[in-house]
């Protein structure tokens, strides 16, 4: 067992032991090798793949060609962290948190040699992994799912030794619509399975809709309101197709985008609190409620979601990289707090953009709010300048109070970015009537005199007036 933790003037010396490698883990591991020194901190970091500190959001552009090479997406290689102090076990997976010995027990996936180490702080950033169904044909070889770099890797292999050139796409959330895209550029037939009644379950389906009629007309079918069954292989066990109750859609390759979930399986056999969507549920500061000496950070947690109130689980990398600055401080004693999120996210399939932040209708009738919609077109330039694009934006509003619920934009360049302006009037708790005050960058190749957003407040401050009951 690994106990010894002796400084090199020999007094004693923490323990940090981190569990996960990429944004949230070595986040916090690098922000606490800032703040305290090795012969205070001893900084132990496992993790079970190939890479460390990687972009797991470019890598339908990497498998699109958007991105050449792989190590474009590394933002930090195992070396640099060992350079800084961090002892860092590449291909080692922890299989067991003893909350009660305060040690974890690591098996090396090439070895198979496990032991156990001892921890004064640990740090679980195990991240999320993909929703593959349980259906027959799903572990077929040609069907990937895709959510780390060897994920990636192996789904490029799969196109360069597939003579076929039809895939399949189950799921159209914003991995599997930016995964259309990426088979799109690569020259593949691609017909997208999905589930909802329309594309981007994120979005009320009203702006779903202007989804799905741009992905058709950039060639992709689109199979909506549908379930798959199962997936259909040939003579030679590979993927030939997938099934749904009413039809067959040949694949030559398939990718899974219908989500992921929690990865707290270790988590939850060691008997720390979980949230309703299976994440690990933790205190401002990081800290898994209950346990002095363990944070959580990343796509294994829940956060709080500042418009609702309520716990819900967003797997971004921009919250991740936040949690394990957060922790990296707290841990190496300074002091932080990850207030919350209002859901911000931005997407793209061709030229489309998608952008989204705060509740949708849905999401404010679960958390009892009586609300205002309203929906208008705008443009992100002024009309007359050349290269202005058309962009529709839905706002919802508090009814009596105005209060700004949540926007969603849906339009071509210039459009998705703009949902920033509403995040941070979420953020601040921003009335639609404030709102129409925001002195707003203006310029012609920029915007209308009335931003889209200002339009659509405007717009929902008559409603909210018309409507005060």
């Amino acid at each position: 067992m690994d106990m010894s933790r002796t400084s090199s003037s020999g007094g004693a010396r923490e323990r940090l032991v981190v569990i996960g490698g990429d944004a949230a883990g070595m986040s916090a591991a690098s922000q606490a090798r800032r703040l305290r020194g090795p012969d205070e901190l001893e900084i132990v970091a496992f993790e079970r793949g190939h890479f460390t500190s990687y972009s797991a959001c470019g890598i339908p552009y990497w498998v699109g060609g958007d991105v050449s090479e792989r190590d474009q997406l590394i933002a930090r290689t195992p070396e640099e962290h060992r350079e800084r102090a961090i002892d860092l076990r590449m291909r080692t997976e922890v299989v067991e948190i003893d909350v009660a010995g305060a040690r974890v027990r690591s098996r090396d996936l090439d070895s198979g040699a496990e032991e156990w180490t001892a921890y004064d702080k640990l740090v679980i950033a195990t991240g999320a992994r993909p929703v593959r169904p349980d259906l027959p044909g799903m572990d077929a070889p040609g069907v990937h799912g895709v959510q780390t770099l060897d994920d990636g890797q192996a789904l490029l292999d799969t196109l360069a030794g597939t003579k076929g050139r039809r895939a399949v796409v189950v799921g159209a959330g914003y991995i599997g619509v930016e995964m259309a895209e990426a088979l799109i550029n690569r020259g593949y037939e691609v017909t997208v399975v999905n589930r909802g009644k329309e594309p981007m379950s994120t979005l009320d389906p009203d702006m779903g809709r202007l989804v799905h009629t741009a992905m058709e007309g950039l060639g992709i079918t689109m199979v909506d309101d549908a379930e798959v069954t199962k997936v259909l292989t040939g003579d030679d066990g590979r993927v030939r197709a997938v099934a749904t109750e009413d039809a067959e859609y040949p694949a030559d390759v398939v990718v899974l985008g219908i989500g992921v979930r929690p990865e707290t399986t270790l988590a939850e056999a060691a008997g720390l609190p979980l949230g309703e969507h299976g994440g690990l549920l933790t205190d401002l500061a990081m800290r898994v409620r209950g346990h002095t000496d363990i944070w959580a950070g990343g796509d294994c947690v829940e956060v709080l979601d500042l418009v609702s109130g309520r716990e819900r689980h967003i797997a971004l990398g921009t919250h991740a990289n936040k949690h394990g600055q957060v922790i990296g401080s707290n841990v190496g004693g300074g002091y932080a707090t990850f207030p919350g999120v209002v859901g911000t996210a931005v997407s793209k399939v061709c030229d489309l953009e998608i952008a989204r932040t705060g509740l949708r209708e849905k999401d404010a009738l679960r958390a009892g709010l009586r609300f205002e919609t309203v929906t208008i077109e705008s443009t992100s330039r002024a009309g007359y300048y050349p290269g202005a694009a058309l962009m529709t934006v839905k706002m919802l509003a508090e009814r009596r109070t105005g209060r700004l619920l949540g926007v969603q934009i849906v339009g071509r360049e210039g459009a998705a970015k703009r949902v920033d302006i509403a995040a941070v009037a979420l953020t601040a708790g921003m009335t639609v009537e404030q709102m129409t005050a925001l002195d707003l960058g203006y310029a012609p190749p920029f915007s209308p005199v009335w931003d889209p957003i200002l339009v659509a407040a405007r717009k929902a401050v008559t409603a909210v007036r018309n409507n005060t009951r």
